[in-house]
């Protein structure tokens, strides 16, 4: 799978933590509250793709009192980076051995990390037990294939945000923004790890999917709003969707330079998200 450099994601966490949308948000934490009342025992999440351990840590504060969190991810260097952050994070540091004990926010979260290939070995993940399936920018880069293989075993609630949906704005236009979202969008379509990847048709893909298994299916927009306090991450965004478009030929390598410099620069960005909530209907 393609890698993400921990520094990438903590550039992003703060854009990301803001884009959630709040009233799916609600709704998950409503129903996880409910399911915590009627029985004993910490809720079990598992978070994958987990990269830095970002996704915890824009949701656990918010969640029942007793958790207990996997994070999965293929690369051993963001797991570690994932133990790091939050301990950093945590307002108290109970236990570490091969899992953490933290407290945050008066709530009790242990952290068990999970060294595991998604695209060979999702099954074994999914036939764990868990109250909730968790993911952030995850699914936009896996296969149909895939989608069609983990909804096909999917039977927990699943939550998953931030899947990029392909829609741009840019602040002030450029005469090739078109040319270099297409092609941006033909890089996003190929292979990270699990084939050529759904890119931005993966958040439908999905909803299509759990809604012919029964599922419970609600989703919602959660753009990326960038401005002017954000510039550190516009001006890495940049760089690394002409850098995406360079690599496709699709866009002469001097329009792709010139776009670059002047988006590094942009006022505005708004990047397009979607958020997914899908639960069974006996949940």
């Amino acid at each position: 799978m393609t890698g993400f450099s921990a520094q990438w994601l903590a550039l992003r966490e703060p854009a990301d933590h803001r884009a959630r949308d709040i009233s799916l948000q609600s709704l998950v934490i409503h129903d996880l509250e409910r399911l915590a009342r009627m029985r004993a025992g910490s809720l079990k999440l598992v978070d994958l793709g987990s990269g830095s351990g970002s996704n915890l840590r824009a949701l656990a504060p918010l969640l029942p009192e007793h958790q207990h969190w996997t994070l999965v991810d293929y690369d051993p260097a963001l797991l570690e980076a994932a133990r790091a952050a939050c301990m950093e994070w945590a307002d108290q540091v109970v236990a570490r051995d091969t899992s953490l004990k933290l407290i945050k926010n008066n709530k009790h979260i242990t952290i068990s990390f999970r060294c595991e290939d998604l695209s060979s070995n999702i099954e074994v993940v999914l036939a764990e037990p868990s109250d909730l399936i968790t993911a952030a920018a995850f699914f936009d880069l896996v296969a149909v294939d895939w989608l069609e293989r983990f909804c096909g075993l999917l039977a927990t609630p699943l939550y998953t945000v931030l899947t990029y949906n392909g829609i741009e704005n840019w602040t002030p236009p450029e005469p090739s923004d078109a040319a270099m979202l297409k092609a941006f969008h033909a890089h996003q379509q190929t292979d990270k790890g699990f084939g050529a990847a759904a890119g931005p048709t993966a958040a439908g893909v999905m909803e299509s999917l759990l809604h012919a298994r029964g599922f419970i299916v609600s989703s919602a927009s959660s753009p990326w709003k960038l401005d002017a306090k954000d510039h550190g991450l516009i001006e890495q965004l940049a760089t690394g969707s002409a850098g995406a478009v360079r690599d496709t030929g699709l866009v002469t390598q001097e329009a792709v330079e010139a776009w670059q410099q002047s988006r590094r620069q942009a006022l505005t960005c708004e990047i397009g998200h979607t958020d997914l909530y899908a639960r069974p209907r006996q949940f």
